[in-house]
Order: C-alpha cells, then sequence, then structure tokens
C-alpha cells in the first residue's frame, strides 16, 4: 500500500499541477451543478409536467460524477491552488460544467441533438444567449428555468474568474483595481474566499432588484424571474420566442436597460461602495467611457430611425436605446429586428458586438477598458514621433499603466481578430453565407448573442445550422468567455512540465 501511495505520488510531482486539487474542485463544482437542478424539478412538478423526471435523472447523474471526482481526489495534503493549476481549473470547469448542464436538453422529448444540446448549454453558460430552440412559449417552465439558470450561474463564474485568474495574463485590466484577489504572486490569495462572497451579496442582491421592478413594471412572477437573471448575467436568453417584444410595456423594457447598463459595471465598484466607498461610479474612467458610447451611438441611430422610418422620437429611442444596450452590453435581448433599419444600423450593431462592456462584469467583447488603454497607447506612440526624445507615462484612473500591459491587450485583440478570420472560413466551409458566416463568428467570440442577416439575426435563430457549425460555435463561445488565453496558455508544452 505504501509503495502504490509513494508511487503515486511520484507521479503527480512530475506534472506542474496536482490532479487532485484539480479533480476535487471540479467535483464540488459539478454536486452544485447538481443542485441547481432542483429548481426546475420542482417548478415541473408543481405545474403537473412530467418534465420533473429529466431533472431528476440529470442531477443524479451529475451528483454521481461530481462526488466520485470529489472522493477519489481526498488522498493526500490540501495546498493552495497555482497560477498553473488555476488556468487548468478554469478550463477544466468550463468544459465539465458544460457537459453536464446540457442532460436535461438531450432528454427533451423533442429529441435534441447533441450539438444543439451543447450550443445552447454553452450559450447559457458563457452567457452568449445564441439560441437553436423555438416554441419557447409552450415549452415546459422547468426548461425555460433550466436555460435561466444556466446563465446566472455562468454569470457568477464569469466574474469570479475576471476578478481572481484573469489578472495572471494581464491582458483584463483588472490588475488596476487591485482588488484582494490578485497579486503578483504565483498563488492565489487566501482572501479570495472572502471576494466571492461579497461577489455573491452584490451579484444576488440585483438579480433581486430587478425581479422586484420587472414585476412592477407588468411582468409575470415566472417571467420576472427568468429575466431577471438573465438580465443580471447580460446573457439574453427569454422565455418567449419574441423575446423582448413580447412585452408592450415601455417601462420593462427601461428597466431591462438600467439592470444590463448594471450587468455591465466593475463589480468592484459595487463591493467597494458596500465597504464604506464611494456610490459615484461616473467618477471611474471605464464607466464613463461605457456611457458614452451608449449615449453617442443611442443619439445618432435613434434620430436615423426616426427619421427614416417616420417614427416619433419617443418610440424610436425605445427601440433604439433598448437595443444598443442589449448588444454592447451583450446581453443579446432583441426588441424587433434593427437589421431592417437600414445599412447604416446594421453597420453600428456589427461594430458594438464587438466593444462590450467593463472588464470585471459578466460583459463579454474587447470591453471599454482595453479600447481606452489602446487609445492612450496610439496618442503616446503619436506624440513620441513628434517628440522623439519626450519621456512619457501612461496613466489611467490616476494609476500608472506598467508597459507590458499595452502589448498584452494587443496580443488579445490580435488573437481575436485572427479567430474571428478562421471562424468566418470554416463556418463558410459548411455552406454558410459569408453575412451569416461572419456575424455569428462574431457574436460567438464576443459572447453578446443574435447575429446579422435573415438566419441568426434577432428575428432568427441558429436552430438551422449544420451540426458541426454549432460545435464550432460553441468551442468559439466557450474560447471568448475564457480570453482565449486561458485556453492558449494549456497548449504551451512547458505548461505541462513541473
Amino acid at each position: 500500500m505504501t509503495n502504490s501511495v509513494t508511487g503515486r505520488q511520484a507521479r503527480t510531482h512530475l506534472l506542474a499541477f496536482d490532479p487532485r486539487r484539480i479533480s476535487l474542485v471540479v467535483g464540488g463544482m459539478l454536486i452544485g451543478l447538481a443542485a441547481f437542478m432542483l429548481p426546475p424539478m420542482a417548478t415541473d412538478f408543481a405545474a403537473g409536467s412530467d418534465g420533473w423526471r429529466i431533472f431528476a435523472i440529470s442531477a443524479l447523474i451529475t451528483g454521481f460524477f461530481g462526488t466520485m471526482l470529489v472522493l477519489i481526489s481526498r488522498w493526500g495534503e490540501t495546498a493552495p491552488i497555482s497560477r498553473r493549476e488555476g488556468f487548468l481549473l478554469t478550463a477544466a470547469s468550463w468544459l465539465a460544467m458544460s457537459v453536464f448542464a446540457a442532460i436535461p436538453f438531450l432528454f427533451l422529448k423533442s429529441g435534441m441533438s447533441f450539438g444543439d444540446a451543447l450550443f445552447e448549454t454553452v450559450s447559457g453558460l458563457t452567457t452568449t444567449g445564441s439560441t437553436v430552440m423555438t416554441g419557447l412559449d409552450t415549452l415546459p417552465p422547468g426548461m425555460l428555468l433550466w436555460r435561466s439558470i444556466t446563465q446566472w450561474i455562468g454569470g457568477i463564474g464569469i466574474i469570479v474568474m475576471a476578478i481572481i485568474m484573469l489578472p495572471f495574463l494581464r491582458v483584463g485590466g483588472m490588475q488596476l483595481f487591485q482588488t484582494e484577489s490578485s497579486d503578483r504572486s504565483d498563488k492565489i490569495v487566501p482572501r479570495a474566499g472572502q471576494l466571492v462572497r461579497y461577489i455573491a451579496l452584490v451579484y444576488g442582491g440585483l438579480t433581486v432588484i430587478c425581479l422586484v421592478a420587472y414585476k412592477i413594471a407588468g411582468m409575470s412572477l415566472f417571467d420576472a424571474v427568468n429575466h431577471a437573471m438573465t438580465t443580471i448575467a447580460t446573457g439574453g436568453f427569454s422565455t418567449h420566442d419574441a423575446s423582448f417584444g413580447f412585452f408592450p410595456q415601455p417601462a420593462v423594457h427601461w428597466v431591462a436597460i438600467v439592470f444590463m447598463v448594471l450587468g455591465s459595471l466593475p463589480v468592484v465598484l459595487f463591493i467597494r461602495a458596500l465597504r464604506g466607498g464611494s456610490w459615484a461610479f461616473w467618477r471611474n474612467v471605464q464607466v464613463r467611457g461605457f456611457l458614452t458610447i451608449i449615449a453617442v451611438f443611442s443619439i445618432a441611430l435613434g434620430t436615423w430611425h426616426a427619421v427614416t422610418d417616420k417614427l416619433s422620437l419617443g418610440t424610436s429611442y425605445d427601440q433604439v436605446v433598448f437595443n444598443v444596450v442589449s448588444i454592447i452590453s451583450t446581453t443579446g435581448y432583441a426588441l424587433g429586428d434593427y437589421t431592417a433599419w437600414g445599412t447604416p444600423a446594421i453597420g453600428a450593431f456589427f461594430v458594438l458586438t464587438f466593444l462590450g462592456g467593463c472588464t470585471g462584469s459578466t460583459a463579454g467583447g474587447i470591453k471599454v477598458f482595453r479600447l481606452q488603454i489602446m487609445w492612450l497607447t496610439a496618442r503616446a506612440y503619436v506624440g513620441s514621433l513628434i517628440s522623439p526624445r519626450r519621456v512619457s507615462t501612461t496613466l489611467y484612473d490616476g494609476r500608472l499603466v506598467e508597459d507590458d500591459v499595452p502589448a498584452a491587450i494587443l496580443a488579445f485583440v490580435s488573437v481575436l481578430f485572427a479567430m474571428l478570420v478562421v471562424l468566418t472560413m470554416a463556418l463558410t466551409a459548411f455552406g454558410l453565407d459569408f453575412v451569416t458566416s461572419l456575424s455569428g463568428a462574431a457574436t460567438a467570440l464576443a459572447n453578446v448573442g443574435p447575429g446579422l442577416g435573415p438566419i441568426i439575426g434577432p428575428a432568427g435563430n441558429f436552430g438551422s445550422l449544420p451540426e458541426g457549425a454549432k460545435i464550432l460555435l460553441a468551442l468559439a463561445m466557450l474560447l471568448g468567455r475564457l480570453e482565449y488565453f486561458t485556453i492558449l496558455v494549456l497548449l504551451d508544452p512547458y505548461f505541462w512540465r513541473k
């Protein structure tokens, strides 16, 4: 027995990480995922739908595998998770969650294929919001709730990852916030657990407030619960095929606008405010930039839409502001078909697809912080061309930006657009037209939701795409949500050596 244990420990120490710790955390997350399957089960049972059996079986399967992973990881000492283990753990967790969260979709009576189930699940967990499903208005309530839950738990996972893991990549900007979760050492600091509790408090609190606001604005309780979860997660799943076009009340639209914006702001600002800091978020450079972009696009498109389609300013701005916020926040709700507003609108929404919200939020895209750093870097470079001997430093929100941050951001954007080209070409190989391929690749990599054109635009969905294209887009969603480098570092052989 001793020789067996010694041999196992020797093999473990040849690696740059301890697989038992990875197994322990992934197993614990699967057990948690199984617990989240119980509310949809109870919902279907209360509604008299036999869909509750789907979630009962799915929870048992997921819980069993999670328990097995926890049990086999109990041998050995516990230690802080290293940076390398953090990268591997992040990728392994998202992959495992994607596979097991797809089980309820596979058991649907309509008979979803593996590609459809994987696409819908990954779209939910990454808060992308693209869908292959139709007939949402007649779907069992438990399945609708499960779609919303995948986005809600995915959203909180994204925030935790952004604040705790992404500072090590130095491309996200969280290192500038100097939160308690990150430092320059090789270990994730012990106080990360305390930070996660604050994140849960902010995230849960905003969800409850959003739920109440939706109910007051005119939604049913069930719709309010589902849309509160998918709004705060900037996810975009709806309980209706028409998305927010189902709700005629402008009050409902503006509640969504407000909370989509709040969901796109850095969570660390809420945490600081709760701990006695300022609630004047406008003082933050990134927040000002984000709101300014929304205002510029909304005013320009709102005026264009009102003039060209002969609408009142009130009606025009209701539709335009909603859709602008929905796309830039990468939520992906739809209020009408904005691709029918003309070529300028199509171009504007394609640009908005890439911009994204703020760093440290559930929003996807390039994010405002990176755009601002790129602008400051370009301006400094132009200045150096005029005065070559001038020594300049880049300040962001009063803090010094270290030299490696702009280079890392440039690498991030370069990888994004390189992947956009490759993915677009791959999708055209499946027989898709160029607009569908390009916008599909963009919306997957940026985790937005709807694409452009009649097939995957706001008036369509991804259900008619070939199976291979759906699986490819699901992988692209994961890459985009994990900020590319979290996966790319795993491809380096040095990563796997001690």
